[in-house]
């Protein structure tokens, strides 16, 4: 699904303020301390994911977060399909106080590519 201009301003503004990892790079980003968070919504997540990943979609991240990630200074790393909503997240994740918030680029389908 095509996103709006609007959404991608938004994203584009949130890359700017965020570190983004290359999908080559997550294995040494993801310890056994790490929160890996896939922000898609569940439908989405139930079709595959990143192994060991937890799902909180974007529109609870708020609400929820707190729920998986107590830890304002636990490591987390943040994907959803294309990279712009775990940048968004990512960006959220900074101003609720989270310190060790990294985005994946591209996403889980950078990943797969990666993967090939």
């Amino acid at each position: 699904m095509p996103h709006s201009d609007e959404f991608l301003s938004l994203a584009k503004a949130a890359n700017t303020r965020i570190t983004k990892i290359h999908p080559d790079d997550i294995k040494d980003h993801v310890k056994p301390s790490t929160l890996l968070l896939d922000v898609r919504d569940k439908e989405e997540f139930d079709q595959g994911h990143l192994e060991g990943a937890t799902n909180l979609s974007r529109g609870k991240l708020e609400m929820r977060i707190h729920e998986v990630a107590p830890d304002k200074k636990a490591p987390i790393v943040v994907y959803c399909n294309g990279g712009n909503q775990g940048a968004l997240a990512a960006d959220t994740l900074q101003q609720l106080g989270y310190t060790d918030v990294v985005s994946i680029c591209g996403g889980l389908n950078a990943v797969k590519q990666a993967q090939d």
